[in-house]
C-alpha cells in the first residue's frame, strides 16, 4: 500500500494533512466516537490530532498498513478516518478500522470508505481482511455485512476500554476471492421493524427490556422449561438484551419482545433460533407473563413468527415442550403445529435428571 489518493462510491480517501485538525478534533471528541474507540486520548485536542497527522499516520504507513482521511470529494473536508493494520506479512492479513464524524453519519460514508479501501487492499495483494467490532456496535456490524464481510465468531476479551476492562470483539472477515456484494442474512430485519396482527406486536429485544424479561424468566413455571432449568442471573439477562441485535445480525437468533398492542407493555418473550440453516430448520420458543395468559396472545405470537420465518426461507419450524406443559401444546396446535413424537430424556432436569420433550413441527407447505 502506498499513500495515494483514491476515489469511489462517493468518497475520497487521501493522506491526512494539518488542515484536517479542526474536523478531526470534533470527530474524535464526539461521545459516540469515543464510545467505540475508548483508547483515544482524553481529552482529544488539537495536539492529539497533530500528533496523529505528523507521527501516527506516517508510522502506520511505515509498518505496512494504511491511514487515510475520508474526505468529501467536493470540498475535500474530513468526514472521518479509515486505515489498515498489517497483522501478518507472511499471511497477507490486515485489520481494517474506521470512524466517521457526527455530521457524516447516516449517509453511507463508512460503508463507501470500507468498500473502497477493501478493494484497494486486495488489489495491492492482501489475502484476508478482518473487521473487529464491539459486541454492541450494531451500526458497524451492519457496515461489515453490507461490505461483504462474514461473521466469523467472537474474539473473547480481545479489546479493552479506557479503564483496562477487557471486552469481547466480533470478527467479520472478507477474503480476496470472496464474491462481491453484501452478505445475505439468514435472519433479515422485520418489515417496518415489527410484526403485528393488531392485538399482539413483536419487536426486537432491547436493553430496556431487561427488567420485564428477568421477571418473566424468574417465574417457576418458566424456569422449569429453561435449559438448564435454573433462574438466570440478572446480569446474564441484561447481556442477552444488549447482544440481541448482534446475534440477530449474525443469524443466530431472532430475540423478540411480545407487546400488548393496546397498551404497548411488554408481556412476554419469543425467540426463533436458526438451529439448522443447512436444512432450513429453525426452533421457536415463547413465554408470557401471568397477566397476559388466557387471552390467545401466545398462539397469535407463534403464528406471526411462523409467517415471517416461512417468508424468509425457513422450511421447517419445530418446538419442544415438557410432557406436562399442556397449555403450551395447545398453543402450538392452535398455531398449526403437529405433534410429531417424544424425545426421551432430551432436556436437563433438576438434580441431574433428564426430562422428556414432546416435539411439534410445522412445515412451510402446511396449511395455516
Amino acid at each position: 500500500m502506498t499513500p495515494e489518493t483514491i476515489e469511489g462510491y462517493g468518497v475520497r480517501l487521501r493522506p491526512c494533512h494539518l488542515a484536517d485538525v479542526p474536523e478531526m478534533v470534533a470527530g474524535c471528541a464526539d461521545p459516540e466516537t469515543r464510545r467505540f474507540m475508548p483508547l483515544l486520548p482524553d481529552p482529544y485536542d488539537s495536539d492529539a490530532a497533530r500528533w496523529w497527522i505528523t507521527e501516527g499516520a506516517p508510522a502506520a504507513w511505515a509498518a505496512g498498513g494504511a491511514a487515510y482521511t475520508i474526505a468529501d470529494p467536493a470540498s475535500d473536508l474530513l468526514l472521518g478516518s479509515i486505515g489498515l493494520t498489517r497483522l501478518s506479512a507472511e499471511r497477507a492479513t490486515y485489520e481494517i478500522g474506521y470512524w466517521v464524524g457526527p455530521a457524516a453519519r447516516g449517509r453511507g460514508v463508512a460503508s463507501a470508505a470500507t468498500r473502497l479501501l477493501t478493494e484497494r487492499a486486495f488489489a495491492a495483494g492482501a489475502a484476508r481482511l478482518e473487521l473487529l467490532t464491539r459486541t454492541e456496535n450494531v451500526a458497524s456490524q451492519r457496515i461489515a455485512l453490507a461490505c461483504g464481510y462474514r461473521h466469523e465468531g467472537v474474539r473473547r476479551a480481545a479489546g479493552a476500554d479506557g479503564d483496562g476492562v477487557r471486552q469481547d470483539l466480533i470478527a467479520w472477515v472478507r477474503l480476496a476471492d470472496d464474491p462481491p456484494g453484501p452478505i445475505a442474512r439468514l435472519l433479515p430485519d422485520l418489515p417496518d421493524g415489527r410484526l403485528t396482527d393488531g392485538v399482539v406486536t413483536l419487536r426486537p429485544v432491547e436493553p430496556a427490556d431487561t427488567d420485564a424479561l428477568y421477571r418473566l424468566h424468574s417465574l417457576p413455571e418458566v424456569v422449569a422449561n429453561r435449559v438448564p432449568p435454573v433462574v438466570p442471573q440478572r446480569a446474564a439477562l441484561a447481556r442477552r438484551c444488549r447482544l440481541a441485535a448482534s446475534r440477530w445480525l449474525a443469524g443466530e437468533a431472532a430475540d423478540l419482545a411480545i407487546l400488548d398492542t393496546a397498551t404497548g407493555a411488554v408481556v412476554g418473550g419469543c425467540a426463533l433460533f436458526y438451529d439448522e440453516p443447512a436444512t432450513g430448520q429453525a426452533m421457536i420458543g415463547y413465554s408470557l407473563l401471568p397477566e397476559a395468559r388466557g387471552r390467545g396472545l401466545a398462539a397469535r405470537t407463534v403464528r406471526l413468527v411462523a409467517g415471517w420465518a416461512f417468508g424468509i426461507g425457513v422450511a421447517r419450524l419445530w418446538a419442544g415442550t415438557r410432557p406436562d406443559n399442556v397449555a403450551s401444546q395447545r398453543v402450538l396446535e392452535r398455531a398449526g403445529f403437529r405433534r410429531e413424537g417424544l424425545s426421551r430424556g432430551r432436556l436437563p432436569g433438576p438434580d441431574g435428571a433428564r426430562v422428556d420433550s414432546v416435539v411439534y413441527g410445522r412445515l412451510a407447505t402446511d396449511e395455516s
